[in-house]
Formats: C-alpha cells, structure tokens, sequence
C-alpha cells in the first residue's frame, strides 16, 4: 500500500513541473523571439514480482511488473517560427528562417537570439548595434560599428548593412552574423532571450556564404510561437492529472485506515 503513496507522489511532483512549464509559456507570449517549451516524461524503475516463462508451450507467458511512478527526463524547445509582425522600425529585425542573431555579452562570450528588437548606443560619435541590455550585435567582423553621421541604415535579405550618410552617400559595412545549428532544442537558455552552445547544440555555423540561417527582414520582429488556446488545454489537462494523482493517495490513505481499524 505504501508504494501506491509514493508513486502517486511522484506524478503529483511532475505535474507540478508539467504545470510550472506551461506557464512560463504563457508568461511569455509576447517575449520577443521566444519560443515554447515542452516537457517529456518517462516511467520510472519496474519491480518485478514474477518472470514470464515459456517451454514447450507451457508456462506463464506474461510477467508481473508493478512501476514505481513517473520522473521528468526533459524539457524541449520548439523552434518554429513565429509569427512576422511589421514594426517599420529601421532596427527591428527578424530572421524568416532558422537562423539566429550573434551577440557578445559584457564578459565576451558569444551568445544568441531571435530577438531582434536591437536598439542604437552611441560613443562619442560612433554608433553600434545593440541589444536592450547594451550586448554588441555581431557582424562578419566583429562588433557592428555604424561610425558617425549616420542619416539611415538599410540592412537587406542577406544581411548586409548599408549607412547613408548625412551627406548622402552610402557605405557597406559589412553583413549581420547569422549562425545555426546542428541541434538547437539542445541550446542552453540563460534568460533575456538568449542562448548559449552547449555540447548537445554543437558549435555555431556562420551562414553568411550559403544564407541557410534564412533572409533578414528589416523594420519585423518575430513573435512568440506560443499559442495561448493549446498551452489553456495543456493546464487543464495538468490540472487533471495532478488531480487525479492526489485522488490516489487519498484512496490509499483510506484503505490503510480501514487495515488499522481491523479487529480480531
């Protein structure tokens, strides 16, 4: 009786999980560039109380297996697109395909995004392309340095970034860094929409010869890819199984108490 306790604890804690997943989802729905998260589960250890066995036709064909209850294995990101919404903002930007933007945060290591609401900081006279928290946009060369006067930037499909001048004249200043993935569901996600490479992600390709990271749309940003409706159905299923979790460790309980109250 006491495993039934136990195992029904375990679904309850992963549903609780399951539950804390979807709601970062929801949370974020208007995150820039964010993408939803799934959670997986797997059961968990099996005692085996008897072998099914077989000879000569006779035996027991099947075994006598009881589980021990659920754990969570993973949590995976969904990289599908999200939707494309006009901003007519010059730094907007957004990548209709499956690459991400480059960015070096405040320590120098190489990060990325589909968050394209960059913004401009100004040094003196020289302007770079930034995040909202002030990280380097990266270029084909290095941080993207827009230099001075600057009167409009124009960055095309392939990310090629062109400045005119206050006196008209326009300048290439290179190509915007879009990398992708071997696998990117295996991202590590650090918060303010960024990721890092991790071993199960494998190290960036820079798609700036082939253009598979896909074309660079000017004055969009990409939306989350949650949908609200799904992650509703998705809470009340959770809330269900959560449930009905509970309700087995309240049957439990009884029958224990009935095997107390027991007299001779």
């Amino acid at each position: 009786m006491m495993r039934a306790l136990w195992t029904a604890s375990t679904g309850m804690m992963a549903q609780q999980l399951n539950v804390d997943t979807i709601s970062n989802n929801i949370a974020n729905v208007n995150s820039i560039g964010y993408k939803k998260t799934r959670i997986e589960f797997k059961d968990l250890l099996y005692e085996t109380m008897e072998r099914g066995m077989v000879k000569d036709g006779q035996g027991k064909p099947v075994n006598l297996q009881v589980g021990h209850g659920v754990k969570v294995s993973a949590t995976t990101k969904f990289f599908t697109q999200g939707n494309l919404d006009m901003t007519s903002n010059p730094y907007d930007l957004a990548i209709d395909g499956p690459g991400f933007f480059t960015i070096v945060g405040p320590n120098g290591e190489e990060m990325y995004t589909k968050d394209g609401s960059f913004k401009i900081s100004v040094d003196g006279e020289n302007m770079k392309l930034v995040t909202a928290e002030g990280y380097f946009v990266q270029g084909t060369n290095g941080d993207i340095d827009l230099g001075s006067n600057v009167k409009d930037v124009i960055i095309d499909e392939s990310g090629l970034i062109t400045v005119r001048r206050t006196d008209d004249t326009l300048e290439e200043i290179g190509s915007l860094s879009i990398a992708t993935f071997v696998n990117p569901a295996g991202l590590e996600s650090v918060g303010k929409n960024l990721y890092k490479t991790s071993l199960a992600s494998g190290e960036a390709f820079d798609t700036a010869e082939d253009g598979s990271g896909g074309g660079v749309l000017q004055g969009y940003l990409e939306s989350s890819n949650v949908q609200v409706v799904e992650e509703m159905v998705k809470l009340i299923q959770a809330q269900r199984a959560y449930e009905i979790n509970s309700k087995s460790i309240q049957t439990a309980d009884e029958m224990l108490g009935m095997a107390n109250s027991l007299r001779r």
